[in-house]
């Protein structure tokens, strides 16, 4: 059974015990269902989950700081009195292999101010991004590499 499944589970059976249903109290039971599993780990073999787990909230923290420093960035650029822009697309190779890496990985890039995802070819080796400011693409492009693609590609290991 999936460790992930088996969590909400007991999360769900802790809910049902309690009688409350509430989402406080279904988070509060999916703590307890890590807890327990992480005291039995070694009989369920549960290392991998919490590594992953780990990974997960590493790249989830990486997003959050880059959203808010991109949009900083892009809130400077749009109130700077000249505004001396190079936008363009350029293309990123890609190392992550898997559809969910690059959709991932896609749509990060999107979700993040002042770039886009544009395409990505078919052979799944490149992705098209549109840069706001693409005067230095090499540097987006070792961003991109040493940020969420890396954290991608250890979440998905």
């Amino acid at each position: 059974m999936n460790l992930y499944l088996s969590n909400v589970i007991l999360a769900l059976a802790w809910a049902a015990v309690t009688g409350s249903f509430s989402l406080a109290n279904i988070v509060f039971g999916f703590v307890l269902g890590a807890m327990a599993l992480y005291l039995i780990r070694e009989q369920t073999g549960s290392l991998g989950y919490f590594r992953r787990s780990w990974r997960i909230l590493s790249l989830t923290a990486l997003f959050l700081y880059e959203l808010v420093l991109s949009a900083w960035r892009v809130s400077i650029l749009v109130l700077s009195p000249k505004m001396d822009l190079k936008p363009g697309i350029f293309a990123y190779p890609l190392k992550a292999e898997h559809d969910v890496e690059i959709t991932l990985l896609a749509n990060l890039i999107t979700l993040t101010p002042g770039t886009l995802s544009v395409d990505v070819s078919e052979d799944r080796k490149t992705l098209f991004v549109h840069a706001i400011d693409c005067s230095n693409p090499e540097a987006v492009r070792r961003d991109i590499a040493s940020g969420f693609e890396r954290k991608i590609i250890e979440v998905f290991k």
